[in-house]
């Protein structure tokens, strides 16, 4: 009978303990950290989402009150913006594997990787709080002079959240800047850098220099509430326009920190999937760049009713059609990346395509919403609903959920359960669609959002019904991964060191990986995505030389 093996030590074993982990400088652990906490919140905004399609699911407003329903609306807001598509890629991808991919030990600050998490874990024990206490009715958005002067609301309180948790934000941007300027293993020129880290560079010099608008603009809310300045009062010689421009100044650049990472874990699953090196490299990681300048030029189209200036309008409508163009040019260099590709359809790829075809359709809407006429008919209808979800969760979800699926293995050393996770992607996709939709429709015909009563409109519940139904559908697929990620933790046969033959730093430690990653520092002397070398049969070719890791 042969002795069994003892466990390879690696970042999951090297200790054992809850100390070990809340105290952890590894920031491979500190991904899990997140990704339990990110998870636990994606699930409460989750939840606030299907109790407003229930409410939907009738013209009459007869399942919860005007006033409740505006709480909904609001808190599903701020908790999938704020507490999971800002963190969820950065945080949980980023923090995993910016390190592995530049051939580095750990990220430049370690310690103020921790904080980072601390923070977000603060700001979100005190959302939780003034959810159970009552709760927030301002939007997402907290717009003057409605949150200054007239909620009775937790405004303050929900505001102080997500100022902590914008803290959060802007040390892991920090820290990936550091590391990637600082920490590159020899060899690791930026144009070998994958674009994973291209995108993540670009998303951290947004995080860096919006989110600091957005925390002065929720202490000014703070402040004329206390004290009644006359910053966005009228009365008191105010400007409730200022609010947007400062709102918007973040927040649309915020957009970008939730699409560019999962842009980036496409950019790797299309390369890894189509056995290609991505079509014009230098095009996608310069786009990445271009996006997150671009995105500070455009804040002013979420205000052409707010009573702009046409010059001013018409100069923000050019702007927001340019900032199109990087967006397009990944479109246009997956597609070629694709064309003449040895396809495989795993799950990773199967949410990329599901990513492909959701962006688009979401990156061309935007397009409706930049034109002056028709933004004038659209603005605050379902139809901007039926938009901001084809970017954030048909874009940026389906990018998290593919990227967990391809480094899964990687993380947890474990394999899923193929299958499954193929109907999972087959699931979201067309719960997705079946939700969002008909909200296309439903703007389009003038169905106002932020209504929890249309029995004034009672044509409109066939497509509300659809709606409520493809939200079931949705939310069974985004449970499946959670179900079956946590079952293949127990259960799933041992995973690889490199499952899917991918190129790159990181697929080149064991799985999972050791805690410091590599006993020697890496030298890097092949381009990035080399699949024509990795399937080549020559064996010495320049990918085969073998990366020292700790054992």
């Amino acid at each position: 009978m042969p002795t069994p093996q003892p466990e390879r030590e690696n970042y999951l074993n090297t200790k054992y303990g809850v100390w070990s982990w809340l105290l952890t400088t590894d920031h491979k652990r500190i991904a899990l950290l997140y990704l339990i906490s990110i998870t636990f919140f994606f699930f409460i905004g989750g939840f606030f989402a299907l109790l407003i399609r229930l409410e939907l699911l009738t013209p009459a407003g007869d399942l919860v009150q005007a006033d409740t329903y505006n709480k909904l609306f609001s808190m599903h807001g701020i908790v999938m913006i704020f507490f999971f598509l800002v963190p969820s890629i950065p945080a949980v991808l980023g923090n995993f594997l910016v390190p592995l991919m530049i051939g580095a030990k750990d990220l430049a600050f370690p310690r103020i990787n921790l904080l980072s998490w601390y923070l977000y874990i603060i700001g979100g024990a005190m959302m939780v709080h003034c959810m159970l206490t009552g709760g927030v009715d301002t939007g997402w958005t907290f717009y003057a002079p409605f949150s200054t002067n007239f909620s009775n609301t937790k405004v303050v309180e929900a505001g102080i959240a997500v100022f902590i948790a914008g803290f959060s934000s802007i040390l892991t941007g920090l820290n990936f800047v550091v590391t990637i300027h600082r920490m590159r293993a020899p060899g690791m020129t930026w144009s070998r850098l994958p674009l994973f880290i291209w995108a993540h560079y670009a998303t951290s010099i947004i995080q860096l220099l919006g989110t600091p608008v957005l925390a002065i603009t929720l202490t000014l809310v703070a402040a004329e509430r206390a004290l009644h300045l006359g910053i966005f009062d009228p009365k008191l010689g105010g400007d409730p326009v200022l609010f947007q421009h400062l709102f918007w100044f973040y927040s649309h650049p915020a957009v970008y920190i939730m699409i560019l990472p999962a842009m980036g874990v496409v950019t790797e699953i299309i390369a890894c999937f189509s056995r290609k090196r991505i079509f014009g490299y230098s095009f996608v990681a310069f786009s990445s760049i271009a996006i997150a300048v671009f995105g500070f030029l455009v804040w002013a189209h979420h205000m052409f009713v707010a009573g702009t200036s046409v010059y001013a309008a018409l100069v923000f409508s050019l702007l927001s059609y340019a900032v199109a163009v990087p967006s397009a040019i990944k479109v246009f260099n997956w597609t070629a990346t694709l064309y003449k590709g040895s396809i495989h359809y795993d799950a990773p790829m199967l949410y990329a395509f599901g990513f492909l075809g959701l962006f688009t359709i979401g990156g061309l809407t935007g397009l409706f919403l930049a034109a002056l006429g028709i933004d004038v008919h659209v603005t605050d209808t379902y139809f901007v609903v039926a938009h901001f979800h084809y970017i954030m969760v048909g874009g940026a979800v389906m990018g998290y959920l593919g990227g967990m699926h391809f480094w899964w293995p990687k993380i947890s050393g474990k394999l899923y359960p193929e299958g499954w996770a193929r109907l999972a992607a087959l699931i979201v996709f067309i719960g997705f669609n079946l939700t969002f939709f008909p909200q296309f429709l439903l703007g389009y015909l003038g169905m106002p959002r932020r209504y929890y009563d249309y029995s004034h409109m009672p044509e409109f519940q066939v497509l509300n019904v659809l709606s409520t139904a493809g939200a079931t559908v949705l939310g069974v697929g985004y449970l499946l991964p959670m179900i079956y990620f946590l079952w293949s933790m127990r259960y799933g046969k041992p995973a690889p060191d490199n499952p899917w033959n991918a190129a790159g730093l990181e697929w080149k430690t064991p799985s999972p990986p050791p805690t410091f990653n590599f006993d020697e520092e890496p030298v890097v002397t092949w381009e990035a995505y080399n699949y024509d070398e990795l399937d080549s049969p020559d064996k010495d070719a320049p990918h085969s030389e073998e990366v020292p890791v700790a054992r």
